[in-house]
């Protein structure tokens, strides 16, 4: 059974740096997600990483530099 199947939701904790579900949660402030498996919620950060550089390259697209 995979995890989306088993219905819980995954959430990558930025002050405790891990991996945490819905029976275990920090509160919103404190959390990325909600991720559909452990693997999504672990890989978190780099998926912000990934879109905050790509919108960076937009808005330049946008303001008209070349990046």
């Amino acid at each position: 059974m995979t995890d989306s199947e088993r219905g819980g939701k995954y959430y990558w904790c930025t002050r405790h740096h891990r991996v945490e579900t819905d029976a275990d949660v920090c509160p919103a402030k404190h959390v990325l997600g909600p991720y559909d498996s452990a693997a999504d919620a672990e890989n978190a950060l780099q998926r912000v990483q990934e879109r905050n550089e790509a919108w960076e390259a937009e808005d330049a697209r946008w303001a008209g530099e070349d990046r």
